[in-house]
């Protein structure tokens, strides 16, 4: 199988949060072992569903006391609407090529790279004496909460002290990364309001009225490239009367996605004990002063250079409101300041009986640009991307997690980000793919043999 043909298999492979990874990975396994590789696994039972780690090394030489790491997540978000992939046929995992382009979901974010990672791994296979061994790395579930790095660090399955984290980032370096915290809040329809949807929807006629909202998908750690619909949405129910009765609300697809449909049903009946349209009201409010805040935190290394917050996703369940969204921290803000920004929407929540969680942290990581690591990396990327250079992601990856074991962490990879990932018709250049290997290959001689 050449390297296209594994490109777009591998797009194929669904590894949605949905479907979990071990399609995915299972193939990739067989890759690394057509190479020459030894592969180990890790299977592991997340969200019901079995899921796996794929570690592989050069099957010669001592396993040495430290270890060179390169990693990839295997899963992907969900791709949203198919209708929207119009360059490959409405079908996200029917990869595409067009003008050297390989269209699909996981193209730039960053199943392809994986395999880059091996046609470079896999070029070392003969060599004997290393004096740090190249470790590949796939992991599961990134876009849930990095589950599969912390049971590969948990486990002590990798010696590694350095670490090039796949990550799409137009060949350029990346030294730091914003934190990330995942927002879960479930509001509760009074009793009231609870027994009146519930009949109405009994009824034969009705008087709702019902509003669709459009906007522009983006990654949430670049909201300033997108148009959240589901802002639009509540700045429309900001106007509106606070005891009217929310029927149907309804928006985004990912909580870490800027979110481009939303949509909304109400029935104009006032009199509603604690109405859920104010509670939602109260709780965007607080979230807009916050992100007043934000704007006091700046980081010109980032862009966008401050805290942002994104509310991905809002759904009307049986008896409440859930909604999700994702918060990114600069490096520059303190944990303190950080807690209490958490402490403040925690507190709001509760007062109109709503739930509040953070159900993942991760801290922001920054490698000095000081580094040898760093330094031999640059080198290396500039000997074949001339306009190679260091910069910052408003991401988070799992550099956020092996930074903070210890691991000196890069992210690296082919493929823009902005207005690419996340988002439909997702693509990377097949040059820039091949690049990439070749700059892996650099960086194994330089730091292993």
């Amino acid at each position: 199988m050449d390297f296209i043909e594994s490109c777009r298999r591998f797009i194929s492979l669904d590894s949605t949060p949905s479907q979990g990874n071990l399609a995915a990975a299972r193939f990739a396994v067989e890759l690394c072992k057509a190479k020459g590789l030894e592969v180990e696994t890790m299977e592991e039972i997340w969200a019901d569903q079995t899921q796996m780690n794929v570690i592989a090394r050069p099957p010669l030489g001592k396993d040495g006391e430290e270890e060179l790491l390169l990693q990839n997540h295997l899963d992907t978000v969900d791709p949203g609407p198919f209708g929207l992939w119009t360059r490959t046929g409405n079908n996200p995992f029917d990869a595409h090529i067009i003008d050297k382009k390989i269209y699909g979901l996981g193209a730039a974010d960053v199943k392809l790279d994986f395999i880059c990672k091996i046609e470079a791994l896999a070029s070392f296979a003969g060599q004997k004496n290393w004096k740090m061994k190249p470790v590949l790395v796939g992991t599961f579930a990134e876009e849930q909460g990095m589950v599969g790095a912390l049971k590969l660090i948990r486990k002590n399955k990798i010696k590694a002290r350095k670490a090039l984290i796949g990550e799409p980032s137009n060949l350029q370096l990346i030294s730091a990364g914003k934190g990330t915290a995942t927002v879960e809040i479930r509001i509760p329809f009074s009793d009231d309001e609870y027994r009146y949807r519930q009949e109405h929807n009994l009824r034969e006629s009705t008087s709702t009225q019902s509003r669709i909202f459009n906007g522009k998908a983006a990654h949430s750690s670049t909201p300033h490239l997108g148009e959240s619909a589901i802002k639009k949405m509540l700045e429309y129910l900001l106007q509106m009367p606070e005891d009217l009765t929310i029927m149907e609300i309804d928006g985004g697809v990912n909580f870490n996605t800027v979110p481009s449909n939303a949509f909304l049903e109400i029935e104009p009946v006032s009199g509603h004990r604690e109405p859920m349209a104010a509670k939602i009201a109260k709780i965007y409010r607080t979230i807009c002063d916050l992100e007043g805040e934000f704007l006091q935190f700046q980081d010109p290394l980032f862009n966008p250079p401050y805290p942002t917050l994104v509310i991905g996703i809002i759904r009307t369940l049986q008896n409440h409101v859930f909604i999700s969204g994702n918060c990114r921290v600069v490096p520059l803000v303190s944990q303190e300041i950080y807690d209490k920004w958490m402490r403040e929407l925690k507190e709001v929540c509760q007062s109109v009986g709503a739930d509040f969680r953070i159900t993942d942290y991760k801290i922001p990581f920054q490698t000095s640009p000081d580094s040898p690591f760093v330094k031999g990396c640059l080198e290396d990327v500039r000997g074949l991307v001339p306009s190679g250079g260091l910069a910052t992601q408003s991401s988070t990856n799992e550099a956020s997690l092996f930074s903070r074991v210890g691991i000196e962490c890069i992210c690296f990879g082919p493929g823009q980000r902005e207005g690419n990932i996340h988002t439909p018709n997702e693509h990377v250049a097949i040059d820039d793919l091949h690049t990439a290997g070749e700059v892996y290959k650099r960086i194994i001689k330089r730091f292993c043999l």
